[in-house]
């Protein structure tokens, strides 16, 4: 199914009420991104040094060092909701939960009209990485899997 089949089901479904039903799956497309994104966890990063004696590939060894001062969430922290362009920038929020992300995409979402173009955005130079498998905790990244479960998500909007 597209896109556009799908939300105009999901329209008719809810009564033509459009509105409820982008922003419904708007909310729900944020919620899977954010979930499914990893807090880093010093415990299973890989040393720069340990890569390359491996080969360079990405397995992960328990108790080798990340950077000084992380903490887990950045990423997590810094998905955006924007309306008619792309977020640009990155935030120095650190949200482990996801729970302030979803705060501000929710609000974002509630203040733009449902009408248009509606973007949700990680710009933190590792993202790419992150989506494609980089992490273990999300070895088939976030949005490729949030996208095969669009029709889902549609779907549960209407109820």
């Amino acid at each position: 199914m597209s896109f556009t089949l799908d939300i105009s089901r999901a329209c008719e479904a809810m009564k033509g009420n459009t509105d409820k039903a982008v922003r419904k799956v708007l909310i729900d497309l944020g919620a899977s991104l954010v979930s499914k994104s990893p807090v880093g966890d010093r415990k299973l990063w890989l040393s720069l040094g340990a890569a390359y004696a491996i080969g360079g590939k990405h397995k992960q060894i328990k108790g080798s060092k990340g950077p000084a001062g992380y903490v887990g969430g950045r990423f997590k922290g810094n998905w955006q909701h924007g309306f008619g362009s792309k977020p640009s920038g990155e935030l120095p929020d650190i949200d482990p939960s996801g729970s302030a992300s979803m705060a501000r995409i929710e609000g974002g979402i509630a203040s733009s009209p449902a009408a248009g173009i509606h973007y949700l955005a990680n710009n933190l130079p590792y993202a790419q990485r992150l989506e494609d498998g980089w992490s273990t905790q999300a070895p088939a990244g976030m949005i490729g899997l949030t996208m095969l479960e669009f029709p889902g998500i549609v779907k549960r909007s209407q109820a």
